[in-house]
């Protein structure tokens, strides 16, 4: 067999686990507060969702999670409760 041909095995995306709690949820306030935790940072999040507004804090690392967790957010929205723990996969390694 010709080493230029040789089959290289594909390397796995790189991937990292989010975990979420959430804590405090309130349809007349039309929000959601909890937290959320990735690749050793934590963050406290407030969703807005009437307007779609995601407010993250602290802002270090604040680039790193938001749109991935505005995105599960908006997909999990009805399924979410307070006190529940949830976790989605982010397409990248931090």
């Amino acid at each position: 067999m010709n080493p230029k041909y040789r089959y290289k095995p594909m390397n796995r995306p790189p991937a990292t686990t989010a975990h979420i709690r959430i804590n405090r949820q309130s349809f007349a306030s039309k929000s959601i507060e909890g937290e959320v935790s990735a690749g050793g940072f934590n963050w406290q999040f407030n969703w807005q969702f009437s307007n779609d507004q995601l407010l993250v804090e602290p802002p270090l690392g604040r680039a790193l999670i938001q749109d991935a967790l505005l995105r599960f957010l908006v997909k999990a929205d009805y399924s979410l409760e307070t006190g529940g723990d949830y976790h989605f996969t982010i397409r990248s390694k931090f």
